[in-house]
């Protein structure tokens, strides 16, 4: 194997978001064997930066769902945007909806300034129609949300459009705790032909480029390195790994992958909390 792809929460993070010292070093040794490791996130290019830079390991990049791409030394490899308009009209409708949303840019995470309270509001409303609902997984849901680095507040979405700097918009995730405001956002844009919809997590929906998901950047990674896409394998556990699992020579999923992940993968690994990553790269490539 000479290129290994690794999602990030819920896969090679613990449910503590961290990067476990078994991890660690079998990142370490792969790269001492020559494998090219990446990381593939739904996560922003500076947030990664955040967790990777404190260990002193440096990876490829792929970033908010594939579409940007860093080299090791952090330079832009490639990038896939959605288009300004398409951007305006999807962040009105988030907004117009009260979703919590975010947008992945190239310098911030871009959330309203009143995206906490947006949620509580939904967790209030949650607890007073379903009070013997356990409410610590939501609640953790939202944790990995705000436990994100590089965000920037904003009043209202139209601020992003109003800036004297272009932006460049990857990556836009609305969130709910409700299942029908989830699938609202999925029926809205399930047919688009220019977007990519998926999903990182149980609570929310995310809209790239239609030329950006983690498979497509794992292709385009793999013939820049000169590397068959045979000699590749992918770890991950939800929707947002789907392509990448697919494309990859050996596609792997996580202990605590969603069911229909485990059911495309070549192999299934222990959980993120069992160090599945290391176990992977130890007895299932």
């Amino acid at each position: 194997m000479k290129l290994i792809a690794i999602d990030l929460d819920g896969t090679l993070l613990n449910s503590k978001h961290q990067v476990s010292l078994e991890n660690e070093n079998a990142l370490r040794q792969a790269q001492r064997d020559g494998i090219e490791v990446v990381v593939s996130t739904g996560r922003a290019h500076f947030d990664v930066m955040s967790i990777f830079e404190p260990l002193g390991i440096k990876t490829w990049v792929i970033s908010a769902n594939g579409a940007v791409i860093h080299d090791p030394d952090g330079r832009l490899y490639h990038h896939e945007t959605i288009d300004k308009k398409r951007a305006y009209d999807i962040l009105s409708w988030l907004e117009s909806e009260n979703y919590y949303y975010e947008v992945f840019t190239g310098s911030a995470i871009y959330t309203p300034q009143n995206g906490r309270e947006l949620l509580d509001v939904e967790l209030d409303r949650f607890r007073s129609a379903n009070p013997e609902a356990d409410l610590s997984v939501l609640k953790q849901a939202a944790e990995v949300q705000y436990s994100q680095s590089g965000f920037a507040y904003i009043n209202s979405f139209q601020e992003l459009f109003e800036a004297d700097q272009p932006i460049d918009f990857y990556n836009i995730l609305g969130f709910s705790f409700f299942k029908e405001k989830l699938e609202a956002g999925w029926k809205r844009y399930e047919h688009a032909e220019d977007l990519t919809l998926v999903s990182s997590a149980e609570h929310n929906f995310e809209l790239s480029s239609r030329k950006a998901s983690k498979g497509q950047a794992l292709k385009r990674l793999a013939e820049q390195l000169n590397i068959p896409l045979e000699e590749t394998a992918a770890v991950g556990d939800s929707l947002n790994d789907k392509s990448m699992l697919e494309a990859a020579g050996k596609g792997v999923a996580m202990g605590n992958a969603r069911e229909d992940i485990k059911s495309i993968a070549d192999a299934v690994t222990l959980t993120n909390d069992e160090h599945g990553v290391a176990h992977m790269m130890k007895h299932l490539l």
